[in-house]
This record gives C-alpha cells, structure tokens and sequence, in this order.
C-alpha cells in the first residue's frame, strides 16, 4: 500500500503531465487552424503565460483522481475515471472562467458555437493521460 504522500504525488504529477498534454493539443490545434475552420476562436500561443498555470491547475485537478470510484481495471476505471473528473475542469472553464474572467458569455459561446465541444475534448484528453498516469503507478 502507497502512503498518502505517494498518492499525492502520483495524483498531482499526473494532472501535470495531462495539462501538459492538453495545453500542446490546444496549442497545436490552434496552429493547424481547426477551431478556426469549425469558426471557434481558440488559437493560444505557447508561451510562459498560457503553459505554466494550465500545468499547475492540472496538477490540483489531478487531486480528483483519488476519490476511490471506478477502480475497475484499464478499460473501465481509466477511461471512466478520465472521462468523469475531465468534467470538474470542463465545467470550470465553461460556467465560470469564461463567462467571469475572460467576459465570453456563458459556455464560451463568444468564441463560436462549438467552444464547449473542443473545451470538453481537450479536456477529456488531460483526464485520459492522468488517468493513464495514475494507473500505471498504481500497477
């Protein structure tokens, strides 16, 4: 059994590694000009600014992951889990960081219809690569 502070760093070293994931996806997709073809204004530039507190968010996101559900072997508890607590920063950035902080209304819907849609896929892809990561320490 790992003590409490392994699972801690487990868990935050995790939610690192899937923002960082999730800040270079967002980032390379902003450059390849997908959101902008779909009319979504998400084009970050990667810089100190944009990378560093998307990773450390993501690591105090990361402290979802020691909630004890769904602990059901690769396909069930990793993809679940990764899908489920992708929800807690998606629903951050949706209904208040946006609308509250950035003054794009509710959703982000200032930044084009589909914003919801790729906040919540690059999203889901931070909670797989810390679900990933979160297993594979605990294998």
């Amino acid at each position: 059994m790992r003590s409490a502070l392994q699972r801690l760093s487990v868990v935050f070293a995790g939610g690192c590694l899937g923002a960082l994931v999730n800040s270079w996806l967002a980032w390379y997709a902003g450059q390849a000009g997908i959101p902008q073809k779909l009319g979504v204004a998400l084009a970050p530039t990667w810089n100190q600014a944009f990378v560093y507190p998307r990773i450390v968010w993501g690591g105090l996101w990361g402290f979802l992951f020691l909630m004890p559900i769904l602990h059901r072997g690769f396909l069930v508890g990793v993809f679940s889990r990764g899908i489920l607590w992708s929800l807690g920063p998606t629903g951050a950035q949706l209904l208040y960081f946006f609308p509250f902080v950035l003054h794009k209304g509710w959703f982000g819907l200032a930044l084009g219809s589909l914003t919801p849609l790729f906040v919540f896929g690059y999203n889901a892809v931070w909670g797989l690569c810390t679900a990933w990561w979160v297993w594979t320490a605990e294998k």
